[in-house]
């Protein structure tokens, strides 16, 4: 007596399992993006946090000037110690968004950005908002909006949805 045993998978077995996996993965990998955009906005938040930091270290060395204009903004805080290097954006390794405010060679404010990939950052609700109308010092730039809705620098943002900045 000869016994026809079956062993092994069908054929349908195997595409079944072969689909249930790549359901699984596709589900995991949505997951992965979701939580590395949220991990490079909490480092934005924090880069912004060290810049701001530094900006008042140097003003309260430099009260006849204050805060540095737009173009000396990242060698003055190197050079004079303030911070050890200026960070940049994680996803396209741009500076962030900063503006010098004042009236004439006095820098007494600034308004400092970064553009957050994600939509519900609930570091949106404690953000500045908005440009400033006290004007530009001399050598300031241009200020942004900084609007929740809108990116920060449309030309070097190109992976932003809302604009998280601070003034002092």
């Amino acid at each position: 007596m000869k016994k026809n045993a079956q062993r092994g998978f069908t054929l349908i077995e195997l595409l079944v399992v072969i689909a249930i996996i790549g359901i699984l993965s596709s589900v995991v990998l949505a997951s992965l993006n979701s939580a590395r955009k949220k991990g490079r906005d909490a480092r934005r938040i924090a880069d912004i946090k060290q810049l701001q930091l530094a900006l008042e270290l140097y003003y309260d060395a430099h009260p006849s000037t204050g805060y540095p204009t737009t173009a000396q903004y990242g060698s003055a805080l190197v050079s004079e110690g303030f911070i050890a290097s200026i960070p940049t954006d994680p996803q396209g390794n741009v500076a962030y968004s900063y503006a010098a405010l004042g009236s004439g060679t006095s820098c007494t404010s600034y308004h400092l950005g970064a553009s957050l990939e994600v939509t519900n950052n609930s570091a949106f609700n404690a953000d500045a908002d908005g440009a400033d109308s006290s004007g530009l010092c001399t050598g300031g730039g241009d200020d942004f909006a900084g609007t929740d809705t809108a990116k920060c620098n449309s030309v070097t943002d190109t992976w932003g949805v809302g604009c998280y900045d601070v003034k002092p």
